[in-house]
């Protein structure tokens, strides 16, 4: 169970992922050594899994973004996972979801036609509903 000081670490690194650990023990009123060996315990008890980056997908060159409903045409998705493992540049993320449709996945392309190409590909493994994302909110 995570107390509160866990959740404003977790909080803070969530905003910033790169802040020393000095920096970090300040602004939760704590010294540098004792924050890091909280944020240490948050790794080893898995709460704390990796860090990552925020990518902006259009200046990265990925201006096509979509969330693509999958619906999968054999009770075997065998094929279809073999086939996301080989669509890595352009799937962000696949989730296997409850309710109408198998997966959800989200997913960057360079361009239309790339979209098209992997959609004609993905129609071989599984029928799908496509949503292109007009506008990211804040």
């Amino acid at each position: 169970m995570l107390d509160s000081t866990d959740q404003r670490i977790i909080e803070e690194l969530s905003r910033n992922g790169r802040v020393s650990m000095k920096e970090l023990g300040q602004k939760i009123h704590m010294t540098g050594q004792a924050t890091a060996n909280r944020v240490q315990k948050l790794e080893d008890e898995g709460v704390i899994e990796h860090y990552t980056i925020q990518l902006n997908q259009a200046k990265a060159g990925y201006p096509v973004q979509a969330f693509i409903q999958i619906y999968t045409k054999q009770p075997d998705h065998r094929p279809f996972l073999s086939f996301v493992e080989t669509q890595q540049t352009y799937i962000l993320h696949n989730y296997k979801i409850s309710g109408e449709c198998c997966y959800m996945m989200e997913c960057r392309f360079p361009s239309n036609e790339e979209l098209d190409a992997f959609l004609v590909e993905l129609n071989q493994y599984a029928n799908y509903k496509l949503s292109i994302v007009i506008k990211k909110n804040p």
